[in-house]
């Protein structure tokens, strides 16, 4: 990983963008030395730069009036176009579509192509009474971008499958922009009761996994169910084609 820039970018709220970040951002950590830059554009719940481990850096784009100016978005394209290192962009729901105006309307991801970095879009979609409107985010973003796509399954809310059982990875949604998905990690639905609890205890504490593992508030069990976890979000992103 080279000078690469990932945005996740979805416009529903509550489908786990920032727990996506978490992850990729951790991945990445783990696989070279060349700096990693974390960044959260989110105005109303920038639950990313809580993560102190990460050093995640706030986007400030709201202006006193509550209201975003796009142009302060100026900062964040300067930040990933003059400075070496991989990047992960973490964005709300409440800024998505500003974000995505701005990206476009300032041929963005040409520039940063030019600039010699790689930029992937992270899109989520979930299942479930989510798998709607998450489809039709993943639909929005890929039609208006020729960047490579990374697909992330929230199994969270269910399965991606229609009332029919037809796959989301089998509809004419996903087949039609198929060949730009450069990989699908698939964040598995698992028991509630253990590894669905032990996962919310970490990002409530707003903890990466390593912290996790040299803390005293995790027992035992705990931190084996997080490893297990991560160990197969990691094995997932290893077969990513990047």
């Amino acid at each position: 990983m080279h000078n690469t820039v990932h945005f996740i970018l979805q416009g529903k709220g509550g489908i786990g963008k920032t727990l996506v970040s978490t992850i990729l951002a951790q991945w990445m950590a783990g696989q070279d030395t060349q700096p990693l830059r974390c960044y959260d554009t989110d105005q109303e719940n920038p639950t990313f730069s809580r993560y102190k481990a990460m050093n995640v850096r706030h986007v400030p784009v709201m202006t006193d009036t509550r209201t975003i100016d796009p142009k302060r978005f100026d900062t964040l394209m300067i930040d990933l176009l003059e400075e070496e290192g991989n990047c992960v962009i973490d964005n709300g729901a409440n800024t998505f579509s500003p974000l995505m105006a701005y990206l476009l309307e300032n041929d963005c991801f040409d520039m940063l192509k030019e600039a010699g970095r790689k930029v992937y879009i992270h899109v989520i979609v979930g299942g479930g009474d989510t798998l709607h409107d998450t489809a039709t985010g993943f639909t929005t973003t890929a039609k208006a971008t020729k960047v490579p796509l990374v697909l992330w399954e929230n199994q969270h809310f269910g399965l991606l499958q229609s009332a029919s059982g037809k796959q989301f990875t089998d509809s004419l949604t996903y087949s039609e922009y198929a060949a730009r998905v450069v990989g699908r990690v698939v964040l598995s639905q698992r028991n509630a009761d253990t590894f669905g609890a032990d996962i919310k205890k970490m990002n409530i504490a707003r903890l990466t996994m390593e912290e996790v593992r040299a803390s005293d508030k995790f027992n035992v069990m705990e931190k084996q169910r997080i490893k297990v976890v991560f160990r197969d979000l990691f094995e997932q992103l290893d077969k990513v084609s990047w």
